[in-house]
């Protein structure tokens, strides 16, 4: 895992800062499936090293939140 690579840092922010505006979301609409998405979006990033496997990640969660909501 190279924490020093600076993509690395702000992608994981940028994918966390997204994760807790959807946990805050979800909890406030008491939405289940947008609470878990959120939860998933702050933790993942901890083990994750690689800047495409963190864009991958968040994109699978966001398009399953889509998929959940849309078709659930």
């Amino acid at each position: 895992m190279d924490l020093t690579n600076p993509a690395v840092l702000l992608s994981g922010l940028f994918i966390g800062t997204i994760g807790v505006g959807l946990f805050i979301h979800g909890k406030k609409s008491e939405n289940i499936k947008t609470l878990i998405t959120g939860i998933v979006m702050c933790v993942f990033p901890y083990f994750v090293g690689s800047v495409a496997l963190l864009w991958l990640g968040a994109a699978a969660c966001l398009g399953g939140l889509y998929a959940w909501s849309r078709y659930a």
